[in-house]
């Protein structure tokens, strides 16, 4: 049951359709590289569409009806959105979700310091990584810092023609021999992945009675003037390290798209244009999108929080007619698409493959039934109703789509939200666009596939 390659079906008309969402895609990777940024933009998105926040509306005690156009933040990290459909909300919600951080560096609470007239940045590596790819990648700082008078200030420093950038140095070749002979896994130490930050000493002034750490203290003045920092105040921030410039075109062709983030910001984004371009829906339709899911969906900002079902309560409330039931009816009676990256089958490394059941580039929208790792430990497995139900409604909308699962059997796995949603009793299935370099500082995504994720999501919300 081979699928066919989206690129033979598209009509002049859907190829520049297709390549100017991938122009907007491309921008949002490019400004978007942190779970606050993506979140930040998606609100910007959203009020430009009419959505208002929820906070606004409870302050005013405004009821809402069908085609309002709501949205709530958790913390500047994660968003949802809601766009109030015609039937009851009790009968079920049509939700789009994905998660929008992403593997990084993370600096560490107290992170400076010097040694041999070098100042380094100490960090702890976020979500899974191969540790040694991200050594001499140029890299930039992403954040914010918040002092103690409650005022926060972004930092951006990487990024700007002009910026400088930073790095994790390496061993050079020459004196490798005896960590060339190490596990992959162990040739960069976690406790390695430090950045370097500067090596130009500060003048002794008269005041200094020794020479000590004078890279450090020209580093500190720098910060200071620039962004008012004093050293303590890096325990108050929160900078992220992520591989410095713009996402690209990628191939001869330009066929697809190198960049740092696709997983999972290729399927956020792509939702939530398809939920943006959804005008009074049938069903209430929902974006989720969500932090922390590279460590386990964790903590006040990850999908295991209360956010969603607490923000749908108050929806509710504001609906008339909140009650325990209604809420529990609503999110049980719920179709949603858990949409996160699946792995594109490589001719590079085919034996982690089984070819019949993986993902190929330009051939669609890709759902796994399930997820997990060997026995199916911590997947949702959808069922077979379910999919038979999403068949018909990508079929009728002409979306290319195309079913697989992560890697062969034994090889490895992975997880997404789709579990944690599932224990309310709704149908869920993972659904995404399949990636190459997965996990690493550029990671390369196809254009086509793109475009059939957006199609797809939008015929969901529709006809769900």
């Amino acid at each position: 049951m081979e699928r066919k390659n989206a690129w033979l079906s598209y009509s002049a008309a859907e190829k520049k359709a297709l390549y100017a969402l991938c122009e907007r895609y491309k921008g949002f990777l490019t400004d978007c590289k942190t779970e606050r940024e993506a979140a930040e933009r998606s609100i910007e998105m959203a009020r430009k569409k009419g959505y208002k926040d929820i906070k606004e509306l409870i302050a005013a005690g405004k009821k809402l009806k069908a085609g309002d156009k709501v949205y709530a933040s958790c913390m500047g990290k994660s968003v949802v959105l809601f766009n109030i459909g015609k039937k009851p909300i009790e009968e079920g919600m049509n939700i789009l979700g994905a998660h929008i951080d992403s593997p990084r560096l993370d600096l560490k609470p107290n992170p400076l310091y010097e040694d041999t007239d070098m100042v380094l940045l100490d960090t702890h590596y976020y979500g899974g990584i191969k540790k040694y790819l991200w050594v001499t990648v140029p890299l930039a700082i992403h954040g914010v810092v918040s002092f103690k008078d409650g005022t926060t200030k972004k930092v951006v420093i990487g990024e700007e023609d002009t910026d400088p950038v930073f790095c994790v140095t390496d061993l050079l070749i020459h004196l490798s021999h005896e960590n060339m002979e190490k596990p992959a896994y162990s040739v960069i130490p976690g406790e390695a992945l430090d950045v370097l930050a500067g090596s130009e000493p500060q003048k002794k002034s008269s005041k200094d009675k020794e020479d000590k750490d004078a890279v450090k203290k020209n580093i500190l003045a720098i910060l200071k003037k620039k962004y008012g920092m004093e050293e303590e105040d890096f325990f108050s921030a929160e900078f992220e390290v992520v591989p410095a410039g713009p996402a690209r075109d990628m191939g001869i062709d330009g066929s697809m798209i190198m960049a740092y983030g696709h997983d999972d910001r290729i399927c956020a984004y792509t939702s939530l244009e398809a939920f943006l371009d959804v005008e009074k829906p049938s069903k209430t339709a929902v974006c989720l999108l969500v932090d922390k899911e590279e460590i386990g969906s964790v903590g006040a900002t990850g999908m295991h929080s209360r956010f969603f079902e607490n923000v749908l309560s108050e929806i509710i409330n504001l609906m008339g007619d909140y009650s325990e039931i209604t809420l529990k009816r609503a999110l049980a009676n719920s179709r949603m698409l858990s949409s996160d990256v699946s792995a594109a089958f490589d001719p590079c490394y085919a034996s982690a493959f089984e070819k019949k059941n993986c993902a190929y580039f330009g051939r669609g929208l890709v759902f796994n039934k399930y997820t997990g790792s060997r026995g199916k430990s911590g997947s949702n497995d959808a069922s077979a109703e379910y999919i038979g139900a999403l068949r018909k409604i990508m079929d009728d909308a002409g979306v290319h789509w195309q079913f697989a699962e992560l890697g062969k059997v034994d090889q490895g796995g992975g997880g997404t939200i789709a579990y944690i949603l599932a224990n309310y009793g709704m149908e869920v299935i993972d659904s995404g666009i399949a990636v190459l370099n997965m996990h690493a500082p550029f990671e390369v995504g196809s254009k086509a596939d793109i475009y059939e994720a957006y199609k797809g999501y939008k015929a969901f919300l529709i006809n769900a």
